[in-house]
């Protein structure tokens, strides 16, 4: 059984980043609207983080969720990056926008603390359910700097021991890693109490590395996961970016093999690419981004689309699949 300390998320969610005008500008109006279109949708999970926009994601999930009951729905933001006044405010690709602030990294325990209430204030909420520590991760950061920041976090009064003290205290009911890659979870449940993880692009129909060690050893711990990025930045969507880059030779390849699977089936790729990581019994939901009502209504009906058994049985059968990932409906047992 997964950890359910916090109170249970819907499998669909809606992910933060496109509120915080990622890749393009998205209005108050649209970002609002969104919200309300995943709420009508049934959604009740919204992540968010001081990083998207520099506070501009969570100052609009706040507008839009404070005439929302509060215990009707599960909030997760991120810690890692304190915002400090800063006039015009800070661009940081890939968002185009910014509140009048710039990011400092701090991945203590006071300055996660720090980080928790400031979210709250832009939010102008009570209570975060679940906070991730951000982008500790070798993608994020160089080697030497991801070493240097991962051992504080680690360490006596750092990011997990200050996180583990919130939990008691009731001001958060879980924390993990908010990442885009594997190695930094695994160190986190073998030094520390994580309670889930939003892993970004790892597992998809695309990659599926966290089947080998990382999924098994969230099962053993009682450690859940949510997928980020299940399109892979919108690659499997029909984007041409991949992991926030644009996407090299052999992803368009391994893209058009999927293709042509799914024509050869009837199906829909990107409804495929939602629903698969779903079929892992660690996997607690999926949060792709939207950043219009449009957008969100997409995905949602996505998520109800019928695939056939033949189509999984294919991408096994070709080797687009590793013979162990789970796919629906079948769902072996961890």
């Amino acid at each position: 059984m997964v950890n359910q300390r916090y109170r249970p998320i819907t499998r669909l969610g809606l992910g933060g980043t496109g509120l915080g005008d990622m890749y393009h500008t998205t209005s108050d109006e649209a970002a609002s609207a969104t919200v309300d279109a995943a709420w009508e949708a049934g959604i009740r999970y919204f992540d968010t983080a001081p990083h998207y926009g520099a506070g501009l994601s969570e100052h609009r999930f706040g507008q839009a969720l404070r005439r929302r009951p509060r215990d009707a729905y599960t909030l997760s933001t991120k810690v890692g990056r304190l915002l400090v006044p800063h006039a015009g405010g800070e661009i940081a690709a890939p968002f185009v926008g910014s509140l009048p602030f710039k990011r400092v990294l701090d991945y203590t325990a006071d300055g996660v603390r720090r980080a928790v209430e400031d979210s709250l204030q832009r939010l102008a909420l009570g209570h975060v359910d679940i906070v991730y520590v951000h982008d500790l991760s070798p993608d994020a950061l160089p080697q030497a700097e991801f070493e240097h920041h991962f051992g504080i976090a680690a360490g006596r009064n750092g990011a997990f021991e200050g996180l583990v003290k919130l939990r008691e205290e009731g001001l958060i009911k879980g924390w993990g890693m908010g990442v885009n890659t594997i190695e930094p979870c695994m160190r986190a449940l073998r030094q520390s109490d994580p309670d889930i993880f939003l892993l970004a692009g790892r597992y998809t129909l695309m990659e599926t590395t966290p089947l080998q060690e990382f999924f098994p050893l969230c099962a053993q711990r009682g450690a859940s996961v949510v997928l980020g990025g299940p399109f892979n930045s919108g690659f499997l969507a029909g984007g041409e970016h991949y992991d926030y880059q644009p996407a090299k030779p052999e992803q368009h390849a391994q893209r058009e093999r999927l293709r042509k699977v799914a024509a050869e089936h009837g199906v829909d790729l990107p409804a495929a690419a939602l629903q698969f990581g779903l079929a892992h019994p660690v996997v607690a939901a999926t949060i792709p981004g939207a950043s219009s009502p449009q957008h969100l209504k997409r995905n949602a009906a996505l998520m109800d689309i019928q695939i056939p058994a033949a189509f999984w049985e294919a991408l096994l059968a070709e080797g687009l699949l590793p013979q162990d990932a789970p796919i629906p409906p079948r769902k072996p047992v961890v």
